[in-house]
């Protein structure tokens, strides 16, 4: 059987190869000779992608002894589970880090020098895996302190050609930063996803679908439920709502922090503060965020209302009935895959397909202008405002 369909699928790229006369039917035929080797020798061939990880720790390779999940979690984990990506670098400040790497992944290139990492190694993807602002502490060390470290090594790491990255959350602390992150991207035809995972999260489709199925009819309200930090968790929030509701623009937003009296002095916030927010889509659509249940989202319109439950782990959706009320419609389940390998391999088809990632660029500028303007709005008394009012140098520290 396999010898039959190589040779019809042979056939059938000569005949069409044929119809040319120039370049194109060459290309073809090429194109078929090859895939018939390929298919007569049962090895059909996948391209796959070198990957490196700057920063070893949780997310980069340990995250995965936590317990949080039995599917591939870490960046390490996910590219040795995927089929399309080889694991070939790592890079670290810590030795002892390095040396763990080493030993769990058997990886032996690894580096202290990231750009020396990219020059030797020359990676299709790195995924940055360090702490946004270069630290283990909750609070900034003064100040005057700044430091952005995804923002620094995102922009060098498109500078300096890498095709694809992924980047932990949030890519950077200030609007400043991102506004140079957006432009070293498009500069440099970067595909770029960050760890904003639930956009990844199979489980969460389901939802989606009757969203922009229209089932709910009219879309009146979206509501996210957890009591989380701004740039470590609303960033997370924000993201899943824009994604369910199919990433229509932001036009306003307003917030406060839960420390309210809290002042924000010279545009520095010292730490990720706890906050709520309050954000209206285009086409009049409000979401909230309400400090309580564990990451649920849900979703209400005209004919019904849809919920994502405990994380993801179960939804429920109601219809509107001809007697009044609603009622609940089953949903089919739904087997969880990996959100990294997902993620990771949304840049693999991007690239190869010449189209935008799930969480471009764009896309990850709004959401993090978003999260940046709800400390905007707390300093301003909780207003609304447009993204576009966040002050650039605003910086809010976060790990």
């Amino acid at each position: 059987m396999g010898d039959c369909f190589a040779t019809a699928t042979a056939s059938i790229l000569r005949r069409t190869g044929a119809e040319y006369s120039d370049s194109r039917g060459a290309g073809l035929r090429a194109f078929g000779q090859q895939l018939q080797l390929n298919l007569l020798n049962g090895r059909a061939k996948v391209k796959t992608y070198r990957v490196a990880i700057v920063g070893l720790g949780r997310m980069g390779s340990t995250i995965d002894d936590e317990g949080h999940t039995t599917l591939p979690y870490s960046v390490a984990s996910a590219t040795t589970a995927s089929s399309r990506l080889e694991l070939v670098a790592g890079c670290d400040l810590v030795a002892e880090k390095r040396e763990r790497f080493t030993d769990r992944w058997g990886v032996q290139a690894v580096y202290e020098d990231m750009r020396k990492m990219v020059e030797a190694e020359r990676p299709d993807l790195v995924a940055v895996c360090t702490r946004a602002a270069g630290t283990d502490q909750r609070e900034a060390p003064s100040a005057n302190y700044r430091v952005d470290l995804h923002a620094d090594l995102t922009v060098e790491l498109a500078n300096m050609g890498v095709s694809m990255l992924y980047v932990e959350k949030a890519m950077a602390c200030s609007m400043r930063r991102a506004d140079e992150i957006r432009a070293a991207i498009q500069k440099n035809n970067c595909a770029l996803n960050t760890g904003v995972l639930r956009r990844f999260d199979n489980r969460y489709e389901p939802v989606r679908d009757v969203v922009l199925g229209g089932r709910l009819g009219e879309v009146k309200a979206a509501i996210h439920y957890a009591a989380s930090s701004l740039l470590h968790g609303h960033i997370h929030s924000m993201d899943t709502l824009s994604w369910l509701l199919g990433d229509p623009a932001i036009d306003r937003v307003r917030g406060q922090f839960d420390d309210a009296d809290y002042v924000i002095e010279d545009n520095h916030v010292a730490s990720d503060p706890r906050a709520t927010y309050q954000l209206r889509f285009a086409g009049g659509v409000d979401a909230w965020s309400l400090p309580a249940a564990h990451w649920e989202f849900e979703i209400l319109g005209t004919d019904g209302g849809v919920r994502s439950f405990n994380n993801g782990t179960s939804s429920q959706l109601r219809l509107a009935t001809e007697g009044g009320g609603w009622e609940e419609v089953p949903l089919a389940p739904v087997t969880p895959t990996s959100t990294v390998v997902s993620c990771l391999e949304d840049l693999v088809n991007s690239l190869e397909a010449g189209q935008m990632t799930r969480g471009h660029v764009e896309i990850t500028h709004q959401i993090t202008q978003a999260c940046l303007g709800v400390a905007e709005s707390h300093r301003q008394g909780g207003r609304w405002l447009k993204p576009a009012e966040v002050a650039p140098d605003l910086y809010v520290f976060h790990i």
